[in-house]
């Protein structure tokens, strides 16, 4: 089946102004030291030209104030977004919000929609995912939070950490196991929770590679939560009971499309930073680009970035066309591919910046720590590696004598076996 990627030219003139905004616009408030209530002033007027242009919360449907554009469209759009750690604020599609967007738009009640998916929408409120705990990360099967029915309510009790945006959130998702005697990926469910319910506390934010000494209230942070005595009424249930899991992944398979084509976009910016400084910078009796070493670099981003994006639109192809789980293998694939290439993009570009990379003159030292993250969040690459491997290996069987297919003398063997028995055959015809 043929892979098409091609958009029709209205659309290119929404990626082209894209392009030409997040330049102008969003490229020079990264040297601002703003706290996030500035950057909201700032960036309001953005938003608004963002949603004249019809851009703005595109990854749901128009019912829902998105666009209904489909996940190759949104790839594109995040290839260009993602060149910034701003652009997703400015076209309200950040992580969580636009995640938990989703399943609110799949799952919610209509009360549950007016009251938490419009205002998300609108740009009125910030939610938070609260799912990962000390103890269990990778393997959400771990999970120690509980969830106990008293009455008309569910009682809360247990930890949450790395929580992005616990400290500024209106509401939160929360993830926690509701039937413990259940098969593991049927005993959690998700809680819809209200900032400032009793018991529910940001205890604080998290320092990270990404952001050493977080802002207190700062957007983009991630924190830890403790639930004490929870009391969250049985209708803020999200989704069916015990459907928590299987709610997580449709909620992770395409943003994990969507980090990997910020990641590409990142990576081209970097790119193109490095290719620049090889132009203009000397060494040695001679320009960057005129050694091999950084031909060699050149070469390879370029082919990576490529192979990335190749790979990342054609799972989000697949995805548009048959759903979230039949991309599976795809998306996990991409997820720890992406994720190398984005690293070694930056570092390259870092590398040949020399002590102007490493300084904080140029977005590069912030890029490179951040890119350190993308190993671990949405799931580590061992485990993305372990899913592509499984999935893989589903498609053969072992030989049914035991003998490997390709085993060259019993393949030779097995041939002078049946050139004989055919020699026989004319023979005994004779």
């Amino acid at each position: 089946m043929a892979w098409d990627f091609s958009t029709e030219p209205e659309f290119q003139q929404k990626l082209d102004w894209i392009h030409g905004f997040m330049r102008a616009e969003v490229f020079p408030l990264e040297t601002l030291d703003l706290t996030q209530r500035e950057l909201d002033r700032v960036t309001a007027p953005m938003k608004q030209e963002v949603k004249r242009q019809r851009l703005w919360a595109a990854h749901l449907d128009p019912e829902l104030g998105g666009q209904g554009y489909g996940q190759v469209k949104l790839g594109l759009m995040h290839e260009l977004i993602g060149q910034s750690k701003l652009g997703p604020q400015v076209f309200g599609n950040q992580a969580p919000d636009s995640g938990n967007s989703e399943i609110l738009a799949k799952h919610a009640t209509p009360p549950q929609r007016e009251k938490y998916l419009a205002p998300l929408l609108d740009g009125s409120k910030r939610s938070c995912f609260a799912m990962t705990e000390p103890g269990a990360g990778a393997d959400p099967t771990l999970l120690e939070t509980r969830a106990v029915r008293d009455g008309d309510v569910w009682v809360l009790n247990g930890d949450k950490w790395f929580a992005t945006n616990a400290s500024v959130a209106d509401f939160f998702i929360v993830m926690t196991v509701t039937n413990i005697e259940a098969a593991p990926h049927a005993r959690a469910s998700m809680f819809l929770i209200d900032a400032g319910t009793p018991g529910f506390d940001v205890v604080r934010d998290l320092g990270s590679m990404e952001d050493p000494h977080p802002r207190p209230g700062g957007f983009d942070t991630h924190s830890e939560v403790r639930l004490r005595d929870v009391r969250v009424p049985a209708d803020n249930v999200l989704g069916e009971l015990g459907a928590g899991f299987a709610m997580a992944q449709e909620r992770l398979g395409p943003g994990r499309i969507h980090h990997c084509m910020r990641w590409i976009g990142q990576a081209k910016r970097a790119f193109d930073m490095l290719c620049e400084r090889s132009l203009y910078r000397r060494a040695f009796g001679s320009l960057l680009c005129e050694k091999q070493t950084i031909q060699n670099w050149i070469a390879d981003s370029a082919a990576d970035i490529h192979a990335a994006r190749l790979m990342t639109l054609q799972a989000a192809w697949k995805m548009e066309r048959e759903g979230t789980r039949a991309a599976r293998k795809e998306i996990a694939m991409i997820k720890y591919w992406g994720a190398r290439v984005l690293h070694d993009a930056i570092d390259r570009a870092l590398q040949i910046h020399g002590s102007l990379g490493y300084s904080s003159d140029l977005p590069l030292e912030e890029m490179y720590r951040r890119a350190r993250a993308a190993r671990i969040y949405d799931g580590p690459d061992e485990v993305h590696r372990q899913t592509v491997a499984r999935l893989i290996l589903r498609e053969y069987s072992p030989p049914a004598d035991g003998i490997p297919t390709e085993h060259v003398p019993t393949r030779r063997e097995r041939a002078r076996r049946r050139f004989a028995e055919l020699l026989d055959r004319e023979t005994a015809n004779l």
